[in-house]
């Protein structure tokens, strides 16, 4: 079995987010992992390995900062790690996708594992135009997931419940919480993961000009939500106190 992982580098989901007076996010410092649901993604793909066979690959688009969560996708128990260079500043899900496509389409694989939004942006873009360029057959939100014979049997959250979906492999499935318990590295998988190779790449080198990777969409600016106001608290008996705070939630706070 070939599964490929598809792994973003992030920030830190419990870092202290600073704007510069440019209006945009300051790296300086910030601790960077693993997308949290593409840590689904990898431990699904090495169980996967585990009771089947095979190997896995993680693939990434960054820069030179990409491996440190490359090396812990190693360290973790893939096999193979690619990182891509794509040589755009921000590149969007657009570019993401375009350029994993073209990448993987070099490669073998079964199955392409990837989490289902990213937790900084929000977006779930990236896994369906993957698989729309690799004209395959894609299953979002998955908590559950069988692979055999040539087929992925997979449990999809929808609004108000669950649907089990076949579909024939290869395929893209992407994970959601719930779906596994990630595990941590070992130290002999650390100090084994030093040791395994990274392969770098660069968008150019895959036949992609600039043209092909240009972004559709910039960040202009970011903002940090205001401020919460400290809460009130309303003395007094119940019936008046009650009615102080009707009278606030109707006038001051304009929800009712």
């Amino acid at each position: 079995m070939k599964i490929i992982v598809c792994v973003r580098q992030l920030f830190d989901t419990e870092a202290k987010i600073v704007i510069n007076a440019a209006g945009q996010i300051e790296r300086q410092g910030v601790n960077l992992i693993i997308n949290p649901y593409d840590e689904y993604a990898l431990e699904e793909g090495l169980k996967i390995k585990e009771s089947s066979g095979g190997e896995v690959t993680v693939i990434s688009v960054g820069g030179e900062e990409t491996q440190s969560v490359l090396r812990q996708a190693l360290a973790m128990g893939a096999d193979k790690a690619i990182m891509v260079d794509a040589g755009v500043a921000e590149p969007d899900e657009f570019t993401v996708a375009t350029i994993l496509a073209k990448a993987i389409a070099d490669l073998e694989y079964d199955i392409i594992l990837s989490g289902w939004k990213d937790t900084d942006s929000g977006s779930s873009q990236m896994a369906g135009r993957l698989a729309e360029i690799l004209n395959a057959p894609v299953v979002n939100v998955v908590t559950k997931l069988a692979v055999e014979n040539g087929k992925a049997v997979a449990t999809h959250e929808v609004e108000g419940g669950k649907e089990v979906i076949e579909v024939s492999l290869p395929a893209v499935i992407t994970a959601q919480k719930g779906l596994n318990e990630p595990r941590y590295p070992s130290m002999r998988g650390i100090m084994k993961a030093k040791k395994k190779p990274i392969q770098k790449l660069i968008a150019t080198e895959l036949g992609l000009d600039a043209s092909a990777v240009t972004p559709k969409i910039k960040n202009i600016s970011f903002s940090l939500p205001p401020e919460r106001n400290a809460g009130k608290l309303i003395p007094g008996e119940t019936v008046p106190a009650v009615q102080e705070l009707v009278k606030l939630l109707r006038e001051e706070a304009k929800v009712i």
